[in-house]
């Protein structure tokens, strides 16, 4: 951590609890070239994973069966 960010921490604990609230709202901002970026790679993502539905590459599963399978997989590591 770079000493500026540690002053910055810093003073960031020494706002009150509605400071702080505003402060983590006007970080987790971005600007909008950011945001053109994050949803075209949303929208690649998308239509992929559509492509690969339609096409029959990929099967879809149920969330039933989806749990299922996370379940059985995290069994299988504590064993």
């Amino acid at each position: 951590m770079t000493p500026k960010l540690a002053d910055y921490i810093e003073a960031g604990k020494a706002l009150d609890a509605d400071e702080r609230e505003i402060a983590v709202l006007a970080l987790q901002q971005v600007d909008d070239a950011e945001q053109a970026e994050i949803d075209a790679a949303w929208d690649e993502t998308i239509n992929r994973r559509l492509d690969d539905l339609v096409s029959g590459k990929v099967t879809p599963v149920s969330g039933r069966e989806t749990l299922a399978m996370g379940r059985a997989l995290l069994a299988q590591r504590r064993k």
